[in-house]
């Protein structure tokens, strides 16, 4: 209301009264708000107001994403603060949605203040405005109000697609890479990774991934070939871009030339020529071949051969003392030149120059001396003579000296006894290296000589010369120290070997395989013959497979034998005296595998020999080849046998002893000592990840017979036993296919990781591959269950025109995080005139079973000697249990003890652990060493001369009558 004339005066007096009305009304507003306090409050303003601060904000909201729908809470701290209150874009948070606390600082005595709220997704939704969801806090005190920062708030996503995918390229080696990506829309921005081959990508020197979300790599290497994936993720979920493949090739390059050759002609002109390979370095990958020529050629004129001609002679020199004249003459029309012959005939020519009337005095050769010749005579036979007496010298000293030796003797574990006579049997063979391979490097040697060590595949030629029977050469021998002359254990051993191999025949009732009978059906029954005969109950009763069994059988008598299936690695070994005298049984060993799933693994074909109601005195012995790697105690394998309901039930335990049966466990196969015919198996169960299982790795190729101009190879992966290999080789046989790597081993844990398989390396521009069959994988179960079908993948190949007829790749098996193997192919896939070439046809043998003393590496005579000695007593340790431990069969030992014969149970199971070894070098030492450890304990007297004088008479006979009652 003031209105007058405006000076300055007058607008100095106007700010000085608004001034003060703006502070009264502020302290007119302190005292309404310390009114409206309680009685505590307004205590607490007064103390507050004492320390003369603001609001101090210990804390204050932060920005933050909302994931999904959960909501998100804002928090704020302050000291000292009368009041917090949040505001959110611009407006008051209600008073309801706000949880404080309140607690009174320690060391300063103020009181701290806090506010939480919860901001939902649909509040953040619903906003429309300029800028984000924002929300800060408010806090008053006496003195006045103080203010927080803003936190905005924002709803997290990332889209499903990306901006740019990173697409596949193909460089030339140390040429530069760039990968581009572009990650999908999101909030926060999403951030990248790169993948190759599903292993994260690093940066270093020569690999860039931080260049705008791009992957450049400056030099490319081989090693960089690969599927490459670009990786988005953020706060809210993960993309995966497509997959960019990239080849790195490299580009063929010319050698230096060679030189020259020599001109093709000898003689005027001619053409000489120069190479050069493409390999420095050779195409790989799909680069391209070189340009120009590999070979160069050009004109040479090769200068003729001149040959030499004589020229004119000479005059005749003057007569010398000798009544001779000379002449000479030289090859100089024309001289020889350019490799020309030279002259034929004589250079100096010489000629008597008197016409025979002057003669050179001759010295004449008279005839010899009258006792010239018949001294002559006399030296040749003086010689004679000498040499004759020379010769019956050394034979009476070799007698006397044998003589001498045999006075003493030879005690029954001395190895010489082994060893003099009984060396490895060599005969020619054709199978050198793997016969299954199509392209093998190495030609077969013809005439190198092999030695005959395994029994599981006996030669069709040796087998027709075999007799039926051998007779038991000697009774076993009393329980005294048996002494026997050198010379008739040296001879022994050449009449028993000689014998098993060149005059005995086959057994009649041997059944090559093939020719068995047919177990299959339920009248699979052994026949007793000879002197008794009965019918058994029956056989046991097999499941039905789905896979049709191996089967081989032989008639065996009291001498006893061996039962092979060939190329499985399965066995069966009938001791000598197992069978009584006068009885002959027929056996038979079946093996079939069924398809039944069983919780553990099964590492050993399901195996069955009978019949079921064979009587035998002593344990057969089994050979059964497992897979399971049993260097680190990883497993708990065990003995299973099937009863008469189908149902499974545990024999043994590989690592406790049992009296029922004995098990040796061995890296490759198991051997056991069985009482009871039946169906065996062995099964693991892995007691940690670390387990492993034995696998072999084949791959076999093939023409596809739909496509002229494809081509087709297979990968096998199956337990690593023969039987189990023997399936696939079947299998192939019959589709034509031939092995085009040797077989390889992987060892494949049971770490619950697949088995993963590509093809690599192949000729982009000569070959097509299948789409989608590049890289293959097999599940853990699928490996771990051995009871299944053989695991098969299939590459499809094509080329594209009918002159490529070589194919080069390789193929990659391998673990994941565990062992790889590599298959390297390398074939021709030109089909050759009158069908395949198909090696496995001849690599079976025919010959199952051997009968008699030719199916045993020790003879007969001796094992009976050996058992002689040991099975008795001695106060000296001289005993079975010392055998045992000399031979490393120190375990389990319950078992040999109730044996009748525990020696002869003994060397009945180093018979079967030895039959590939084809010799007697480690019975030979540890009976050596046994011999030492004895000697050192003896006293000087030696065993009665009574004693001695009947055992020589008993054994020293000559080697002719030994020769003849064993013939």
């Amino acid at each position: 209301s003031i209105v007058g004339v405006f000076s300055t005066g007058m607008w100095e007096g106007l700010g000085v009264i608004v001034s003060q009305t703006l502070l009264i009304l502020y302290t007119l507003l302190q005292i309404l708000m310390f009114c409206s306090l309680s009685p505590g409050s307004r205590s607490d303003a007064l103390q507050h107001g004492t320390s003369g601060t603001l609001p101090h904000f210990l804390q204050e909201p932060d920005d933050a994403y909302i994931i999904k729908s959960n909501p998100i809470k804002l928090k704020c701290r302050a000291r000292p603060a009368l009041q917090i209150f949040f505001k959110c874009n611009g407006e008051w948070v209600h008073q309801s949605q706000h949880q404080s606390q309140e607690h009174t600082d320690q060391g300063t005595g103020l009181k701290i203040r806090e506010v939480m709220i919860n901001v939902s997704r649909q509040q953040v939704e619903d906003f429309h405005g300029p800028e984000d969801y924002w929300c800060l806090c408010v806090a008053w005190s006496h003195l006045g109000t103080s203010k927080s920062r803003k936190a905005t708030l924002r709803i997290a996503y990332l889209r499903k697609n990306f901006e740019q995918d990173p697409q596949g390229r193909e460089v030339p080696i140390k040429g530069m890479i760039v990968l581009h990506c572009r990650p999908p829309e999101g909030v926060p921005v999403a951030e990248v990774e790169w993948l190759k081959n599903e292993e994260p990508v690093g940066s270093d020197g020569n690999i860039n991934t931080r260049a705008d979300h791009n992957l450049i790599i400056q030099k490319a290497r081989l090693s960089d070939s690969g599927n490459y994936t670009c990786l988005a993720s953020n706060i809210v979920a993960k993309r995966r871009s497509l997959t960019a493949t990239v080849v790195v090739f490299v580009n063929g390059g010319w050698s230096l030339w060679t030189d020259w050759s020599a001109c093709n002609v000898r003689c005027g002109r001619g053409v000489q020529k120069r190479s050069r390979t493409c390999t420095n370095p050779a195409p790989l990958n799909g680069g391209t071949f070189c340009e120009g020529m590999s070979v160069q050629k050009s004109t040479c004129n090769a200068l003729c051969p001149v040959d030499g001609g004589w020229g004119e002679w000479t005059e005749w020199t003057v007569c010398n003392a000798e009544c001779a004249r000379q002449r000479s003459r030289e090859c100089t029309a024309p001289e020889p030149k350019h490799g020309g012959r030279r002259c034929d005939g004589a250079t100096l020519g010489t000629d008597n120059c008197t016409g025979g009337l002057c003669t050179q005095i001759s010295l004449a050769l008279s005839p010899p001396p009258p006792g010239l010749e018949v001294s002559s005579d006399v030296a040749l036979y003086s010689g004679l003579a000498a040499g004759v007496v020379t010769v019956v010298v050394l034979i009476v000293a070799v007698t006397l000296y044998r003589r001498n030796q045999s006075e003493y003797g030879v005690d029954v574990i001395d190895s010489s006894a082994l060893t003099g006579g009984f060396q490895s049997f060599s005969f020619k063979t054709a199978c050198q290296g793997n016969p299954l391979l199509i392209n093998s490097s190495q030609q077969p040697d013809l005439t190198v000589s092999q030695t005959y060590t395994s029994p599981i595949c006996f030669q069709d030629s040796m087998d027709k010369e075999l007799i039926s029977q051998e007779p038991s050469l000697f009774d076993p021998l009393p329980d005294l120290k048996v002494k026997v002359h050198s010379s008739f254990m040296v001879s022994l051993g050449v009449s028993e070997r000689g014998a098993e191999y060149h005059t005995q025949k086959a057994h009649p009732q041997t059944f090559p395989r093939g020719l068995a009978p047919d177990y299959s059906g339920v009248g699979l029954e052994g026949t007793l013959r000879g002197r008794r005969e009965k019918t058994l109950l029956g056989p046991l009763a097999p499941s039905k497979p789905s896979r049709p069994p191996l089967r081989t059988a032989g008639v065996f008598g009291h001498a006893g034998g061996r039962l092979v299936v060939p190329n499985t690695g399965v066995s069966l070994l009938v001791p000598h005296g197992g069978i009584a005298v006068d009885t002959t049984w027929e056996m038979y060993m079946v093996i079939n595998q069924d398809d039944s799933k069983r919780q553990e693994v099964l590492l050993s074909p399901e195996v069955t020999y009978g019949p079921l109601g064979l009587d035998l005195s002593c344990p057969v012995a089994m050979t059964i080849a497992h897979c399971a790697e049993v260097a680190a105690d990883n497993w708990s394998i065990r003995l299973k046998r099937q009863t008469q309901d189908n149902k499974w039930e545990e024999v043994m335990s590989v690592e406790e002893e049992s009296t029922s049966c004995y098990c040796l466990l061995e890296a490759q196969c198991c051997h056991l000592l069985l009482e009871h015919p039946g169906r065996y198996a062995l099964v693991g169960e892995p007691l940690s990840q670390e387990a492993v299982k034995r696998l072999r790795l084949a791959v076999f190729g093939s023409a596809d017979n739909t496509n002229p101009l494809g081509y087709s190879l297979r990968v096998y992966c199956v337990d690593d036993t023969p039987y189990a290999f023997q399936e696939v080789a079947s299998a192939e046989r019959v589709r034509g296919g031939c092995l085009l790597e040797e077989p390889k081993t992987l060892l494949f844990r049971g770490n619950s990781l697949s088995l993963q398989l590509s093809i690599q390396d192949v000729p982009q521009f000569l070959w097509s591959i299948k789409p989608f069959t590049t890289c293959q994988e097999f599940s853990f179960s699928q490996v771990w269950a051995s009871n299944q079908h053989p695991l098969q993948c299939a590459f499809s190949l094509e080329r594209y025109s009918p002159a490529s007829s070589q194919l080069s790749c390789k193929i990659s098996v391998r673990q994941v995080k565990g062992q790889e193997q590599i298959l390297q192919v390398y074939t021709s896939v030109v089909e050759v005139s009158g069908g395949p070439y198909n090696p496995l046809l001849s690599s079976d043998c025919t010959i199952t079973s051997q009968m008699g003393s030719r199916a045993f590496k020790i003879p007969l005579s001796i094992r009976q000697r050996i058992c002689a000695t040991f099975d008795t007593a001695n106060a000296k340790g001289k005993d079975w249990q010392l055998l045992a431990q000399k031979l490393c069969i120190d375990r389990n030992l319950c078992y040999f003890a109730r044996q009748e014969s525990p020696s002869a149970v003994i060397l009945s199971l180093w018979e079967a652990q030895h039959q590939d070894t084809g010799d007697l070098d480690s019975l030979a030492s540890a009976l050596e060493e046994i011999g030492k450890v004895h000697s050192t304990h003896s006293t000087s007297s030696r065993t009665s001369t009574q004693t001695t004088t009947r055992t020589t008479a008993t054994l020293g006979r000559s080697t002719e009558e030994l020769d003849a009652e064993f013939t």
